[in-house]
């Protein structure tokens, strides 16, 4: 029970909640602009064959920005999210990057940038995180035999 308490007191930097706000609402709104409205996507990144694919992925990047966005309002980016944030940034830009130049439009180039950003902005914010984080103090150390069975000496 104290785990989770001391869970729910700690509170984000303003970067990692900055970030999640941010990546939150580009994704929310990239994820869920070809569910509403497909004709205009397609006007944007070209057409596409499975609109039915186009719109599932959508929908799982609205997830996970609907999740950032909720997290990074309450000031509450825990190691996991900042995992599931960068790894879906880096998974994009990499989809990005590898397809652009041959099956998909010129246009995801700009979004492997703006992915990029957000990985670099994730890898900081972890950064200084492992740098403040508590270091526990150094279990005790024992003197003798009966010290270390919890005997009374």
């Amino acid at each position: 029970m104290e785990a989770v308490e001391q869970l729910e007191s700690e509170h984000t930097g303003p970067l990692a909640s900055g970030l999640a706000v941010t990546q939150g609402v580009f994704y929310l709104a990239t994820g869920l602009w070809p569910i509403v409205h497909l004709r205009s996507f397609e006007a944007i990144t070209g057409p596409k064959l499975e609109g039915w694919l186009v719109k599932t992925v959508g929908a799982l990047i609205a997830v996970v920005g609907g999740t950032l966005l909720a997290a990074g309002l309450r000031r509450r980016v825990h190691p996991e999210l900042m995992s599931l944030a960068a790894g879906s940034a880096a998974s994009l830009a990499a989809v990005d990057v590898v397809y652009s130049p041959q099956r998909i439009s010129p246009v995801y180039l700009l979004d492997a940038v703006a992915e990029g950003l957000l990985v670099t902005g994730w890898g900081v914010a972890a950064a200084r995180r492992w740098k403040h984080r508590p270091i526990p103090a150094p279990p005790p150390r024992y003197t003798s035999p009966e010290d270390a069975a919890g005997f009374p000496t």
